[in-house]
């Protein structure tokens, strides 16, 4: 484990401050589910880093503090995610920023989501909730993870047992908040953590369609700690500030479902064939996707999303 202090600044409070930690880990560049599952110890090695925040009490230096791992999605960090962040630190939680495109040097991955895959990000989040459940400030029982997009995948998948269970049965995130995250899979095994779940998401999304999720939500409902809230009105995106926007590069899955087996292989549409690298991924989205979705804010759902997102964070790991 690497960790480096690179900042202290005075925040809110007379005898409070922020503590800034950039921390360093080894995690590696899986590309399926799959390939976590059944040969997790021979994937390529990647150095990972995030930036931890602790609201550190100068009257009590080991005190310790609940933790949101935040996730961004396929643009990366951008303004929004920050103020989720800076909303968690004013309430006393620590907020760490996993960076996992900077580590591997990619600004994006809209409409090319074999730079940095889904698994690669989870096995990255677990990596860095191994190290941060041994912070002499952290309570490793109250690390919550949340994610936009992509990183609501990642948030979502984090608490399939077979993924997990591959990577660390010993530990688990204590909730999870998903914004508006890919839903179009048809899992073969409905285990999931029985940590508290939620998905929040717009009704008119094209880019990762409300109603797979919708779907989802009514399988698992009898069998873990799950639900949804689906924003009226709102499309992907519906937490940032701005108006309704184009990306031509991004991927609309509004037409397509996806089995997902229990070792963790996503199949193609119709062929049944399993999307195991970049080469088949690409093909299989042939048969269900088009290009060009819509992206922006919804001020009504942006309010309504970060009010929820308090509260849950409140009642799921605060003390």
């Amino acid at each position: 484990m690497k960790r480096i202090i690179f900042m202290l600044f005075i925040s809110l409070g007379l005898n409070s401050q922020n503590l800034v930690e950039k921390i360093a880990f080894q995690s590696a560049n899986p590309f399926s589910f799959h390939d976590v599952i059944t040969d997790l110890e021979n994937q390529e090695k990647q150095e990972v880093y995030g930036n931890l925040v602790i609201p550190y009490d100068s009257l009590n230096p080991d005190k310790k503090y609940p933790l949101v791992l935040g996730v961004a999605g396929s643009l990366g960090w951008k303004n929004h995610h920050y103020e989720y962040l800076t909303m968690y630190q004013n309430l006393g939680f620590a907020t760490f920023e996993l960076n996992s495109f900077k580590s591997r040097r990619i600004e994006s991955t809209v409409g090319d989501q074999t730079q940095v895959t889904t698994a690669a990000m989870i096995l990255d989040a677990y990596r860095a909730l191994e190290i941060l459940s041994d912070h002499p400030n952290i309570k490793k029982d109250k690390i919550s993870i949340t994610g936009w997009s992509l990183g609501g995948a990642v948030t979502f998948f984090s608490a399939w047992i077979p993924l997990k269970n591959a990577i660390n049965k010993n530990l688990q995130f204590a909730s999870h908040l998903a914004f508006y995250p890919p839903c179009f899979f048809e899992p073969e095994n409905l285990e999931f953590s029985d940590s508290p779940i939620h998905i929040l998401i717009g009704e008119l999304d094209d880019w990762t369609p409300s109603d797979p999720c919708n779907t989802l939500v009514d399988k698992l409902k009898n069998k873990i700690n799950i639900d949804i809230t689906v924003y009226k009105d709102s499309h992907h995106g519906f937490d940032r500030r701005g108006g309704l926007e184009i990306n031509e590069k991004g991927y609309s899955f509004k037409d397509c479902t996806f089995k997902l087996t229990e070792d963790g292989y996503v199949l193609m549409n119709y062929l049944n064939i399993p999307m195991s690298n970049s080469f088949l991924q690409k093909i299989g989205f042939l048969f269900c996707t088009s290009r060009g979705v819509t992206i922006g804010g919804n001020s009504e759902a942006r309010n309504k999303s970060f009010g929820f997102a308090k509260d849950f964070m409140i009642r799921t790991i605060q003390d």
